[in-house]
């Protein structure tokens, strides 16, 4: 009896969710997942329970509550100059996550082309995978990972169909520069491709850097498809709530597909989420106050244990090199990690097609002070470190 289809054939578990499973096999520290395991606020939490118990738990419209999107029209006006009508441009999806699937199932055809820039996250490549579209990947230079527009350029064919942005980017931490984004948009324009930004970690930048949304640049704002969502900001990540900002044409097809692999996005969470989206601004300066004493507390352990962290502008991951432990790869470097200090951390493999990556582990900061605080002392003793 056939057991699987030829697109899930060649798919193996992610060493994201691999390591998780080691670590709960040593109950250690884990690191290595960005499950963003902080409090969430009061609002969104007081939220989802007032749906419960005003019994906000039928479907709602596959594009999401409408209330839920004018709030969010106002947000990307506000935080992100993107001028976005609710019942054009937005649709709320199942985890941005689901929102990028719902994107490349309505816009892209198998054998199209989609490029990557590596570092990349190991869920958009698997996911275009197993759409059937076909990655072109093109490096960024550490440590500030520099887009090297030469190789962007060879990368580019007549079955490109779209190109991926992630800003603050997963797992590096890179913020891209306006400047940076303006050329990729020029070569969009140009060869007439899509522009896709998952900015899932838009609240999460360090010494007062700028967030970019590329749509938010009117030259190439009508090819593309941004991603956002919640699951970060709120430390709500297991509720799976995102949504997706695109011009009509682009965000009909896409809406269809969210109504058929998911119907709807979670309702009474969604309305969580709205209720959430009354949070004073201040928390977002005091989450980016919070979160900049955490980056550089496991930046100062790991290079205290020998590692060479490369210190990320946005985002809450840390990608550290390992090269002077000699390590035949990246996943021996984690497993070495893990069985020496007990703390999580995933193969940079996860994260490049090429073999720059097995220098590298990425470790996630998500978490809260008193187990950082275990985690960041005993790492800074790896290898006999004092």
């Amino acid at each position: 009896m056939k057991t699987g289809s030829q697109r899930i054939g060649n798919m193996v578990q992610s060493d994201i969710r691999a390591m998780t499973l080691e670590c709960s096999k040593v109950q250690g520290i884990n690191l290595g997942q960005g499950i963003c395991d902080m409090p969430t606020p009061e609002l969104v939490k007081s939220g989802a329970i007032e749906a419960i118990n005003e019994r906000i738990s039928t479907y709602s419209p596959a594009t999401g509550l409408e209330p839920l999107r004018k709030k969010l029209s106002l947000k990307l006006e506000r935080d992100n100059q993107i001028q976005a009508d609710p019942e054009k441009n937005i649709v709320v999806t199942a985890g941005t996550s689901g929102g990028f699937s719902s994107t490349l199932m309505s816009l892209f055809d198998p054998g199209d082309e989609i490029i990557l820039f590596e570092p990349y996250y190991g869920y958009h490549l698997n996911s275009a995978l197993l759409a059937g579209v076909i990655p072109k990947f093109v490096p960024m230079n550490g440590p500030n990972f520099e887009i090297d527009f030469e190789k962007l350029k060879e990368a580019i064919t007549p079955k490109t169909r779209g190109l991926m942005i992630c800003t603050p980017s997963n797992p590096c931490g890179k913020m891209w520069t306006e400047s940076e984004i303006r050329l990729v948009g020029e070569l969009a324009n140009k060869h007439d491709f899509l522009l896709i930004s998952d900015e899932i970690y838009e609240y999460f930048r360090y010494d007062k850097r700028k967030h970019f949304s590329p749509a938010s640049f009117k030259e190439f704002q009508d090819r593309t498809v941004s991603l956002m969502g919640f699951s970060k900001t709120f430390s709500i990540t297991g509720w799976r709530l995102g949504y997706v900002v695109a011009p009509e044409e682009l965000s009909r097809p896409i809406g269809l597909a969210n109504d058929l692999f998911y119907v709807c996005a979670p309702t009474p969470l969604q309305h969580a989420v709205y209720k959430g989206l009354d949070t004073p601004q201040s928390y977002y300066q005091d989450q980016m106050d919070e979160f900049t004493k955490k980056r550089d507390q496991i930046c100062s352990a790991l290079t205290r244990g020998g590692f060479e962290p490369i210190v990320p502008q946005g985002a809450y991951y840390v990608l550290a090199d390992t090269s002077r432990f000699k390590f035949s790869d990246s996943k021996e470097a984690a497993m070495a990690i893990l069985k020496e200090t007990g703390v999580a951390s995933v193969p940079g493999r996860a994260f490049y097609n090429s073999v720059l990556g097995e220098k590298y582990v990425r470790f996630c900061y998500s978490v809260e002070d008193d187990i950082l605080n275990r985690a960041c002392e005993k790492l800074s003793q790896f290898g006999g470190k004092n």
